[in-house]
């Protein structure tokens, strides 16, 4: 009998993608369920019940607040019920256990704006932000990325490239200094970044769809257990969300579900 990996998806406060992210994990072998963040600050879940930590795009706090600042500073500083340790303590607790976080889309900014990614450091302090896209407008496409095969993230292990949509209005990624993106590369922790159809990185209009620096579109801390990207891997599970699907020879699986499924892997591997 197969270990059971326990995945929680977090809802609430304006995320929409919660649904697909949590049948993803399903596909991928584990137990899912979806959450509502009045049900963590109010102490009736707690994080450690899990081992697979996932935040998911939407429209976070309608978008129009920073990116997910104020959902970090709701993850990082809210009151929970009395007795119960802060979120940020089990937040802290759950990822010095060795468990999985991955962050898509608002998701990733959340990871970002609460210092959970790159974490070049042993504190929580944020080095990076995710701002307005280059040309100033949503932008709702296909991308191709490139995978970093000397990366340690465990969520791209045997993969070289994937094919995912994008739709944010705040993707171009930027770091606090020079300094930061240079230990970034050198780490080979900018996992995944957008390429031209030939799989070259690209910075050029449309193909890096909002401007990143590096043209990086995902990153990971150094463990590689920590991961965020802009686009959105749940949105691609099956080759009917291609957008050509009815005029390629597609597999059955989308590329998005190996992320999920490397994730699953690796819990049960490595964790259980």
């Amino acid at each position: 009998m197969k270990k059971c990996v326990k995945a929680v998806v977090i809802a609430g406060n304006g995320t929409n993608c919660e649904r697909e992210v949590a049948h993803a994990c399903r596909l991928a072998g584990a137990e899912a369920d979806i959450v509502h963040i009045a049900d963590l600050l109010a102490g009736k879940v707690r994080l450690l019940d899990y081992h697979f930590l996932n935040l998911a795009g939407g429209f976070l706090d309608g978008d129009d607040l920073g990116s997910a600042k104020a959902g970090a500073n709701r993850l990082m500083y809210a009151r929970v019920a009395a007795g119960q340790a802060s979120l940020a303590d089990q937040l802290k607790d759950f990822i010095e256990q060795g468990r999985l976080v991955m962050g898509v889309c608002n998701g990733f900014q959340l990871m970002i704006k609460m210092g959970l990614l790159p974490r070049l450091g042993q504190d929580f302090s944020q080095s990076c932000t995710l701002t307005f896209n280059e040309k100033g407008r949503f932008e709702d496409r296909w991308c191709r990325l490139k995978v970093d095969h000397e990366s340690p993230c465990v969520y791209t292990r045997g993969l070289e490239h994937l094919y995912l949509p994008v739709r944010h209005g705040e993707g171009k990624f930027v770091t606090r200094s020079a300094e930061i993106l240079t230990e970034l590369e050198d780490l080979h922790l900018g996992v995944l970044k957008y390429a031209d159809a030939d799989l070259q990185v690209t910075m050029a209009y449309p193909d890096n769809p909002n401007g990143s620096h590096n043209s990086i579109a995902g990153i990971c801390d150094p463990s590689g257990r920590l991961f965020g990207l802009m686009p959105h891997p749940e949105a691609f599970i099956h080759r009917t969300h291609h957008p050509r699907w009815t005029r390629e020879d597609l597999p059955e699986e989308g590329m998005g579900l190996a992320l999920y499924r490397n994730a699953v892997e690796f819990i049960r591997n490595q964790l259980l």
